[in-house]
């Protein structure tokens, strides 16, 4: 992968500004502008609805009588229509004004809402389900897309850093929240308030300011309007550390009942309170001394907490894995998510966090399949199955130094043809 020219401006940018910065005379470009605001409410609105869904589905699916199977198919079955659209938001960024994808994505997630308070069955859930993840296949790299335009290259990292954070809100507030409203209300009562958030995310869209569509007419489609080679890279990295992660998602839980350990779920809780924190000093420092400095640690941190996880046998060091994968996995997400958005031009940017999302799916319709086939191969008779899974996490250090190894090779050679590209 080749410097891009926002790559070069952004590094150039913080070259320029360096000095002055150290002397006090000038202060970094604020990331905080009103697009940048209104993205990023818009985001943590929707993700707080959908970590609601994400808790509460499986347990109406329950309650609708399905089995421990069925309800694995309803909770996942969303991410087949969450690739299937994948390949057409690079192609439709080039066609629609991108406030108006926005506002699609949250009819789309809408439609997905109204199914599951009126659903009877598991069919009409499912297809809530299928709604759902057609909506979260453009929500991603569109709003990711609209973030990055309204920042400054120079702060893209810290900028994408405190967008991400969003998430981390809604993973720690969204499934306490469903939980809490189930109690007081009802299914429906929930899936209808969560379907709230949806809305206001809708009338917030139509406030979003976004350049004319570049082009008219029929829909586009070709190889580089799906796929940006020049993010790929970044991809592939992606593909190993969410590959790796995606075990810890599908199988921590199993794994601590095995172990003995109760309250798993404040792993997720201290996970994402820790973010709040990693994420903003992460994107300054990677914004001061470039990605490297703050990629290559975090990925070592993320291994670490692996370690952590296949010896981990009470709350507190689950716990304290918790916090190293919210300072390893949690700050290289955004960093490698900048790394892509930063090697195309920005008119390309919508491509480039399409294709990093492809890796992401992929990921989790792949990785724990083999995370699991590792489990099923580890269990033997001399074997129990707790230390079976204790094996599996370590085998998931693999992907990890293999994301590792790709980026370190990526940013040398982007280093050297820099070299050669500077006169």
């Amino acid at each position: 992968m080749t410097s891009s020219v926002s790559e070069r401006d952004a590094a150039a940018e913080r070259e320029r500004e360096g000095p002055r910065r150290r002397r006090g005379r000038v202060r970094p470009a604020t990331i905080w502008s009103r697009g940048f605001a209104l993205i990023l409410v818009i985001n943590l609105v929707i993700s707080i609805a959908q970590y609601i869904a994400l808790a509460i589905v499986p347990l109406y699916a329950s309650d609708l009588g399905a089995s421990a199977l069925v309800i694995g198919v309803v909770a996942g079955i969303f991410a087949v229509t969450a690739l299937g659209v994948r390949p057409f938001v690079g192609p439709a960024t080039f066609r629609f004004r991108h406030s108006r994808l926005l506002a699609v994505t949250a009819l789309l997630i809408l439609a997905a809402f109204v199914c599951y308070s009126f659903a009877d069955s598991i069919a009409v859930l499912v297809v809530g389900r299928l709604l759902h993840g057609m909506g979260m296949g453009l929500l991603a790299p569109v709003a990711l897309m609209l973030a990055s335009n309204a920042l400054p290259s120079s702060r893209m990292a810290s900028g994408i850093g405190v967008f991400s954070l969003g998430q981390a809100v809604a993973m720690a507030a969204g499934p306490a929240l469903g939980i809490w409203l189930i109690g007081v209300l009802d299914y429906r009562g929930t899936f209808l308030i969560s379907g709230g958030f949806i809305v206001l995310a809708l009338l917030l869209s139509f406030a979003v300011s976004s350049p004319p569509a570049q082009e008219t007419g029929p829909l586009r489609i070709t190889w580089r309007r799906i796929v940006a080679p020049e993010a790929l890279p970044a991809a592939i990295v992606m593909f190993f550390l969410a590959g790796a992660y995606s075990a810890v998602n599908s199988f921590i839980v199993i794994y601590a009942k095995g172990a003995g350990v109760a309250d798993i779920g404040f792993f997720f809780t201290v996970y994402a309170a820790t973010l709040l924190i990693s994420r903003p000093v992460a994107g300054r420092v990677a914004d001061r001394f470039g990605l490297l400095s703050v990629v290559v640690p975090g990925m070592l941190l993320f291994a670490a907490s692996f370690v952590l996880i296949a010896n981990a046998r009470t709350l507190a060091e689950f716990v304290l894995a918790g916090v190293l994968s919210a300072f390893g996995y949690g700050v290289c997400q955004p960093a490698i998510q900048s790394l892509a958005l930063l090697s195309v031009s920005k008119e390309r940017r919508g491509v480039a966090g399409s294709t990093t999302y492809m890796g992401v799916d992929l990921a989790y319709l792949v990785m724990p399949v083999v995370a699991g086939w590792i489990v099923s191969m580890a269990h033997t008779e001399d074997r129990s199955g707790t230390d079976a899974y204790s094996v599996m996490f370590v085998w998931m250090l693999i992907p990890i130094a293999v994301a590792l190894l790709v980026y370190i090779a990526v940013s040398l050679r982007s280093r050297s043809s820099a070299r050669k590209e500077t006169p």
